[in-house]
């Protein structure tokens, strides 16, 4: 594995070299939210990552250990990704994104929908995602 360069050892420093690019998180995302796990469904998400970007994050992705990278079963020519508990991790984070954003933007129903169910009880909204995570990454 390729050794992160840390700026300094400020956490918020620390965890924005892993994946502090807009590009990462929504790779993240996409996998959380959206069930995606293979190149291209990345490459199909709305905010039309270009297709080296999408190999590098990726890539910083699997070396930080948040993805790992797994045979596809139905095709040689395909790569799985799945999310490892580190970024299940993240979950909590992703959450109060979600809840910060709706507070100052506008935001299409089908996550509204997401969000709504958050605000009904984060902890068990979490805890339940969490299972449905981990749940994914041990079939």
């Amino acid at each position: 594995m390729k050794e992160v360069k840390k700026r300094s050892d400020c956490p918020i420093s620390c965890t924005l070299d892993v994946f502090g690019d807009k590009w990462s998180l929504l790779i993240i995302r996409d996998m959380m939210f959206r069930q995606k796990s293979t190149y291209g469904e990345f490459l199909k998400s709305e905010e039309k990552i270009a297709t080296n970007i999408l190999a590098s994050r990726l890539q910083n992705l699997e070396e930080n250990k948040l993805i790992e990278k797994l045979e596809h079963p139905e095709s040689k020519a395909k790569v799985l990704y799945k999310l490892t508990q580190k970024a299940i991790d993240l979950l909590p984070i992703i959450v109060e994104m979600h809840l910060w954003a709706d507070k100052y933007f506008e935001i299409p129903a089908d996550i509204k929908v997401l969000i709504n169910e958050a605000k009904k009880g984060k902890e068990e909204f979490i805890k339940a995602t969490a299972n449905l995570l981990k749940k994914q990454i041990s079939a």
